[in-house]
Order: C-alpha cells, then sequence, then structure tokens
C-alpha cells in the first residue's frame, strides 16, 4: 500500500489550496450574504488550469483522473462549500457524456466544457428526488428527435450554463428501465430558468428550476440508447460521489481551522478553551474524523481511477463525509459559544453549507441502502 500522493498530485493540491486561499476565502461571506457566484473566481481558476482536469485531453481537458479533481474540489470547499461546489459540479454534467457520448458530442460538448462553458446535470424534479426512477419529465419521439417537457428543480448553475444533460422517460411505463439522456442547449426554444431558488446555506452556488415546454431535441442529442438513462445515472453517481465527498472533506477542515483557531485564543474560567478537556476532545474527535473522510474519499476516488469497482465505497464516503461533516459544523459552532451563532463569525456559515451534503447527490439514507444492497450482492 502506498498513502502517498505523486509529484503532480501534490503539486494540483498545493495549486488549489494557494487559489483558495486567495481568491475563494476573501470572497465567501460577501459572496454567501449577496447569494451570488463571483464569476471572476470562475475565470481565474480556468486560467490556471485548475478547472476540467478530468476531461479527455482530446478535448482540451487535463486527462487527469478522479483522485485529482477530488483534491481541487478539496481545496476549493475548504474555501467556501459555495463557491466550492459551482465551480466543480460541471463535473458531474459532463460526466454523462464522457461515459456515453458519441465522438461528435465530446467534441463539441466537452470542448466547450474544457474551455470553461458551464453546464447542468438536470435529474431531479418537485416530485423525483430521491427517487430517480420516478421522474415525470417526458421524451416524445416525433420526426428527428424528440419532444421533451416537464420540468426540472435544484439544477445546479442552470442560469449560467450553456448546456444541460436532461433525464426524461421515454417509455414512462417501463420504470427505471424507460429513461433516457439527452444533451440540450440552454438556448433551445421552450426550455426557460428561473430565478435562482432561496436556500439555508451554499448561497453562492445557484439552483434553479428549468422548465421543458416542448423542447426539441435532435436525435443526435440523446446519450446513448433509449431506456439507458437510469443506468447511466447510476455509473455517474460512481464517478461523482467522491467529489461530493470531497466537498465534506474540505468544509470538516475549515470548521478545524476556524474551531481550533478559536479555542486557543479565548478564554473561559481562566484557561483557554482548548485546556478545557470538553473542548479539547472536541477537536480531536473533529480531526479523526477529517483524516477518516479522507482516506474513505481518496480510496473511492483511487478504486474509480484503477477502472475498479467503487459503487461502495463511493457510497460510504459521501455518507460518512457528509455526516462528518454536519457533525464537525455543529460541534464547531458550539466550541464558539454564543459567538457561533453570530454572522460576524464564520462558523454558522458552515453550519447552514454543511446540511444538504446530507440531501444532494443521494441523501445520507440512500447511500446506506445502496452500502445494504452491495453488501448482499458481495
Amino acid at each position: 500500500m502506498d498513502f502517498q500522493l505523486n509529484a503532480e498530485q501534490r503539486e494540483i493540491r498545493e495549486l488549489a489550496r494557494r487559489f483558495s486561499d486567495r481568491e475563494i476565502v476573501p470572497r465567501a461571506a460577501e459572496a454567501d450574504r449577496s447569494k451570488a457566484f463571483p464569476v471572476e473566481v470562475h475565470q481565474r481558476a480556468q486560467e490556471l488550469g485548475l478547472l476540467g482536469i478530468n476531461l479527455p485531453e482530446s478535448v482540451g481537458g487535463g486527462g487527469l483522473g478522479c483522485l485529482e479533481l477530488v483534491l481541487v474540489t478539496e481545496a476549493f470547499c475548504r474555501g467556501c462549500l459555495g463557491i466550492g461546489t459551482a465551480l466543480c459540479v460541471n463535473a458531474l454534467a459532463t460526466e454523462p457524456i464522457v461515459i456515453a457520448g458519441t465522438e461528435a458530442q465530446r467534441r463539441r460538448y466537452l470542448a466547450a466544457a474544457a474551455q470553461g462553458a458551464l453546464a447542468s446535470f438536470a435529474m431531479t424534479e418537485p416530485g423525483a428526488g430521491s427517487d430517480v426512477a420516478g421522474i415525470r419529465t417526458r421524451a416524445e419521439r416525433v420526426s428527428g428527435g424528440y419532444m421533451l417537457t416537464g420540468s426540472k428543480i435544484w439544477i445546479s448553475n442552470a442560469n449560467l450554463a450553456e448546456f444541460l444533460v436532461v433525464f426524461a422517460k421515454t417509455a414512462p411505463d417501463a420504470g427505471h428501465r424507460g429513461m433516457t439522456a439527452f444533451i440540450v442547449p440552454r438556448a433551445s426554444q421552450g426550455l426557460s430558468v428561473g430565478e435562482p431558488l432561496g436556500k439555508l446555506g451554499q448561497c453562492a452556488a445557484p439552483t434553479c428550476e428549468v422548465f421543458l415546454d416542448k423542447v426539441f431535441v435532435p436525435e443526435d442529442h440523446r446519450l446513448g440508447e433509449e431506456g439507458s438513462g437510469f443506468e447511466l445515472a447510476m455509473a455517474v453517481f460512481d464517478h461523482s460521489r467522491p467529489m461530493v465527498a470531497a466537498f465534506g472533506v474540505g468544509l470538516i477542515e475549515r470548521c478545524i481551522d476556524e474551531a481550533l483557531a478559536y479555542a486557543t485564543e479565548r478564554r473561559s474560567m481562566g484557561r483557554r478553551l482548548i485546556e478545557h478537556q470538553a473542548v479539547a476532545h472536541k477537536l480531536a474527535e473533529m480531526r479523526m474524523k477529517l483524516e477518516a473522510a479522507r482516506l474513505l474519499t481518496y480510496q473511492a476516488a483511487w478504486l474509480l481511477d484503477q477502472g475498479r469497482p467503487n459503487t461502495i465505497e463511493a457510497s460510504i464516503a459521501k455518507a460518512f463525509a457528509a455526516d462528518a461533516a454536519m457533525w464537525a459544523a455543529t460541534e464547531a459552532v458550539q466550541i464558539f459559544g454564543g459567538m457561533g451563532y453570530s454572522t460576524e463569525y464564520p462558523v454558522e456559515k458552515l453550519f447552514r453549507d454543511a446540511k444538504v451534503l446530507q440531501i444532494y447527490e443521494g441523501t445520507s439514507e440512500i447511500q446506506r441502502n445502496i452500502i445494504a444492497r452491495e453488501m448482499q450482492r458481495a
């Protein structure tokens, strides 16, 4: 076993950390207050080659693996989970095209993403979140392609996206076997995007409703065969869940940074907070959960890069990191005491940002379902 990053990976990690400290951290509080994604950060990350690193070199991407994506994601989300999510979630939208796209689709859309175009993964609907197979958006065959009708919700970066990967039912009565994926340009007639939705946290990462009113999609924009959409989505999640686990790893690290600094400086009952065992144990537990979450996340990414199955490991990493992040954020607020509840200090934002990690990309409960299912198959 070798737990060391290679020289290139260490360089990528350090570059991403410096970028996060310089460009993301100073903007985090204001971006949260204004509920606006700072697009200039995206531009600068693109210029440094920190975006699209997992896209194929043939389309202008970095040609690197999931582990490298995880390293960048962790660094960005340590700076701000909202900004980091908006920067990294493109990997979720482009992965279906990496997996199932034709050469023409890859040249057109992955190349655009490699040059900085934003994209959206449009699966969730008002009545279908964890129940992926329960989506109601329809794709009816017409001459030359399909007509899409329906709506999506909580779609990341939809207001900024140049194209979307939309999942719809081509055979409504076939359950999960009736789902198909399509690449839909943002400018398509009949496609409209609502204003960013109000949220508890991750306010700098825009999420919107998407409305499809008889949107025509040419047949050559279908991803894979009809009915292959559910299988494609599950394959995408094996690729994306290590990245989402890294969201949690970054946030846990930030919780430790803030709580440790405060506990070292703040005095109570004649001693620094960290000299009180009750507080010191909270910090020690944070560090334990950070190391465990990081190792689980790296393992899930490494397995994928080795071409090995990682479904159970990806679910374990995602569930553990999400739950640990919510716990760490709660304990950080507790260490700060009353000041932790104040908007003048950063931990209340960490608390708000953390919660959705247990909900999106498969809830913590769904991850446990997957883990239990895979255990039975072993």
